[in-house]
């Protein structure tokens, strides 16, 4: 059984006991959090919202926090001595699903 769940202006889709990175939630390791915006619930019989499946949910154990790899922003504009360099790491929680409730 699969399911496709929105969090964070994303879709990722997922399966029980598998491990994935979304935008910062902010909630402690170790915790339990729900992810409550599911799309469509696969499997033998597929179920498909509009926009979200009704009673559906989506049970997460929150692993931790991290950053990603830093991306480099160059900005150049040539002829006239201007470039400027910035970096940015995003911020994620890691988060392991457990349960898909249809």
């Amino acid at each position: 059984m699969y399911a496709i769940i929105a969090t964070g202006g994303k879709q990722y889709k997922v399966e029980e006991g598998q491990t994935i990175r979304v935008e910062k939630l902010g909630v402690e390791a170790g915790s339990k959090f729900t992810f409550d915006q599911v799309l469509l619930v696969g499997g033998d019989d597929v179920k498909v919202g509009e926009p979200t499946v009704d009673g559906a949910s989506v049970e997460a154990t929150v692993v931790g926090d991290g950053k990603a790899k830093k991306v480099i922003v160059y900005k150049y504009k040539r002829k006239t001595g201007y470039h400027k360099k910035n970096g940015h790491r995003q911020q994620y929680t890691e988060v392991k699903i457990d349960k898909i409730n249809a």
